[in-house]
């Protein structure tokens, strides 16, 4: 079967593509970056070079795919984040439909059944209603845990104040999971393609509190007794612009910290909760450490 692949040689893009060439399948990659095609080529995969805002360049890229995954990569300067996420996903709902794509992966979020109150996830929401309304497939919207690889960002905290911290408490639960676990069940539902119209399946491998996030972390690191932080959603905006976020992003990512904080965030996922995959915190432990 042929797909069509966002995401360039993302995090989970990447292995996504490798499991399905070694499924011997046709993989198209698109990327942004001209930079990228031999790697992509490389890979056993065609690229496709072009912007996500561009309709015309992805119904063209889209046309004659059995499948496509589709997944909204972070803009830093969009201002104001949420619509600029919401108006990506309207066109690649005009995209698939003018292509006559009629199965779609998209990569959404825990916390994506929320319209408002969520951060950046509002606009994933509404870019996953536009995919259902005006894309004329069926979609599959994958929404997975916080990445693991997000912790990555409380290196430099870590290493400046010895501490790790967020806008919610040292008790609040945090739904986590792998990249490669994403890909892996991306993998699968691509191969498999049955399933029903506006279908959800959460991804998750780990639920763990913000204070056994900085204890595990610190173990790896040398540092036991690494302390979390409950900072306020002002100085949690302060620290974020302070190291170099718009106040935007800042606020946005403020945002869904709160939503974490009064557990909207995980709600509906507790209401679904999916088989836990065997990536824990632990393991990536060892690989926020060789980063470290």
């Amino acid at each position: 079967m042929k797909y069509v692949l966002l995401g360039s040689l993302g995090n989970i893009t990447k292995p996504l593509a490798q499991q399905l060439i070694a499924a011997r399948q046709q993989v198209t990659i698109v990327t942004s970056e001209a930079a990228r095609a031999a790697a992509i080529t490389a890979l056993g995969a065609m690229p496709a070079v072009g912007s996500i805002e561009d309709i015309g360049f992805l119904t063209a890229t889209f046309t004659g795919a059995d499948a496509v995954y589709l997944m909204i990569p972070p803009k830093w300067d969009a201002n104001p984040w949420k619509q600029w996420i919401a108006g990506v996903g309207e066109g690649y709902a005009k995209a698939v439909k003018a292509a006559g794509v009629k199965k779609v992966v998209f990569l959404s979020s825990i916390g994506a059944d929320q319209p408002s109150g969520v951060g950046p996830v509002s606009g994933i929401h509404h870019a996953g209603v536009a995919l259902d309304a005006g894309s004329g497939a069926d979609v599959l919207h994958l929404r997975p845990a916080y990445f693991y690889f997000n912790l990555f960002s409380a290196a430099g905290l870590i290493k400046q104040a010895g501490i790790y911290g967020n806008n919610y408490g040292p008790d609040r639960k945090i739904v986590l999971v792998h990249p490669r676990d994403i890909a892996a069940v991306a993998a699968e539902e691509l191969l498999k393609l049955d399933f029903a119209p506006g279908s959800v399946r959460y991804i998750a491998g780990d639920e763990r509190t913000s204070k056994e996030i900085a204890s595990v972390l610190g173990a790896a690191i040398g540092k036991p007794a690494l302390p979390y932080v409950e900072f306020s959603d002002e100085d949690n905006i302060k620290g974020m612009v302070g190291a170099g976020l718009s106040q935007e992003a800042a606020e946005n990512y403020t945002e869904m910290g709160a939503s974490i904080r009064n557990g909207v965030m995980f709600a509906d996922y507790q209401k679904h909760r999916p088989v836990l995959s065997t990536t824990k915190l632990e393991d990536f432990a060892k690989e926020f450490a060789a980063a470290f």
